[in-house]
């Protein structure tokens, strides 16, 4: 066997070595990975799919808000106490939350989302359920869908770690009001109207309870 053969036979086998490495590492890759700066693609097809250039916007940031606007500042001073913190999560988390709590409240069920509530927030439901319920009224109600969901503001306590995110929401629902004797004051069961509510949500970053709480509402 010459020496041509022998040189053949080595860069045959290395060729295979790095094939079956480059495919060990490409079939570990399930999902997205979340690296502090992303990396660029294998592929000269995915760079020119995908590019990102290092240092840009974070998106999950300012899909939502301005850029560099005191509300990107304090979602980004979230995320450096919180790395795992997502906005995108977190509006999908209020979009749940908004439709329990609502309908829980129009019931007048407040033990039930009582742990999601600050105490001067379940107070002023509280309130607001007793005077109903002894004026003899109660409510039936149908969420019908949100309609809109947007972040309004954000706000970071450096010293405290609490963040709070104000989130404007658009719901529509059916609802009927009914006295002792069941007759219907208010509302219809087959016309939907909208409710308009913008909510404070508030937790402290980093805390091993992932719940926020609603801490403040109005319009």
């Amino acid at each position: 066997m010459n020496s041509s053969i022998i040189e053949l036979l080595v860069l045959a086998g290395i060729a295979v070595f790095l094939i079956l490495k480059l495919r060990n590492v490409l079939g570990t890759r399930e999902g997205f990975e979340k690296p502090a700066v992303p990396v660029e693609t294998a592929t000269p097809r995915a760079r020119r799919d995908f590019e990102v250039i290092e240092g840009g916007p974070d998106r999950d940031i300012v899909d939502h808000v301005p850029e560099g606007s005191p509300a990107a500042r304090a979602l980004a001073a979230m995320k450096s106490v919180e790395p795992s913190f997502s906005v995108n999560d977190f509006l999908k988390g209020a979009r749940g939350a908004y439709e329990m709590i609502l309908m829980a409240f129009e019931k007048g069920d407040i033990a039930s989302i009582r742990p999601f509530l600050s105490p001067d927030v379940a107070a002023s439901f509280s309130d607001v359920i007793e005077a109903r319920q002894s004026q003899g009224l109660t409510i039936e109600s149908h969420f019908v869908g949100l309609r809109e969901l947007a972040l309004q503001d954000a706000t970071f306590d450096s010293a405290t770690r609490e963040g709070e995110v104000t989130v404007r929401f658009v719901g529509e629902l059916t609802s009927v009001v009914r006295n002792q004797a069941g007759e219907v004051v208010e509302g219809s069961p087959t016309e939907a109207k909208r409710q308009r509510d913008v909510w404070t949500f508030a937790r402290k970053m980093g805390a091993d309870d992932p719940n926020w709480q609603l801490v403040a509402t109005g319009e």
